[in-house]
């Protein structure tokens, strides 16, 4: 039976494990080059306030997951509650649009559907995290799924984007199952995060097999 103790602190974990290479690290707080997402996570909280400080001269506001961290005078905080699923199956669901995995080809066209759609948590290189897949039609990217955080064991999907104009089509539900799929196969296991309160979407995830593990706090750093 893998351990799911990774998923416990998904942050820190891909950041000693398959994406060390584009973490910033101040000892027992670490966090991805702006570069490439606003996350950090910690391990000692002690650590947190001057790990704040520090990364504050970098990026004007962002985020730590997982505990609540200690506050420096002069920052501000507001929490978000996201919840983590996992599937261990491969989903059974029918494909019947051409999916692309996408390259640098591709990369003005995702940013592009990303600035209308999903703007505030990928950064112009979250793409070289991972696979990312896609679906044009008429020559524009209209969909999107891919991979972000990894670890020996886990891959995160993120990233389920449609362009507004072409919601309904089962476009999302045809890329989660076809990046699931690819993460299968690479002999990993798939999870996600999305908001509590985003109900549509935890609706879809359950119904493609996807079960709730936990809570994950989201707390957002910016100075006062």
């Amino acid at each position: 039976m893998i351990s799911e103790t990774p998923l416990d602190n998904p942050v820190w974990s891909t950041l000693v494990d398959t994406h060390a290479n584009y973490c910033i690290n101040y000892g027992n707080v670490k966090f991805f080059k702006p570069d490439y997402a606003p996350f950090g996570a910690f391990t000692n909280i002690e650590d947190t306030k001057n790990a704040i400080i520090q990364h504050a001269k970098i990026l004007d506001e962002f985020f730590i997951v997982g505990d609540k961290p200690l506050l420096p005078n002069g920052f501000k905080i507001k929490k978000y509650v996201g919840l983590q699923m996992v599937a261990y199956n491969l989903i059974k669901q029918p494909i019947s649009e051409n999916i692309i995995q996408l390259n640098t080809i591709h990369h003005n066209d995702l940013l592009t559907l990303i600035k209308i759609a999903y703007p505030h948590f990928f950064k112009n290189k979250t793409d070289v995290l991972g696979r990312y897949f896609g679906i044009y039609k008429n020559k524009q990217l209209v969909a999107i799924t891919g991979e972000r955080m990894q670890t020996n064991n886990f891959t995160e999907i993120s990233a389920v984007v449609t362009h507004p104009e072409h919601t309904g089509n089962g476009y999302a539900k045809q890329l989660i199952t076809h990046t699931a799929k690819k993460i299968i196969e690479s002999k990993k296991i798939p999870f996600l995060h999305v908001d509590e309160n985003n109900v549509g979407p935890i609706n879809l995830y359950k119904k493609l097999g996807f079960t709730e593990r936990r809570k994950m706090y989201y707390w957002l750093i910016s100075r006062a």
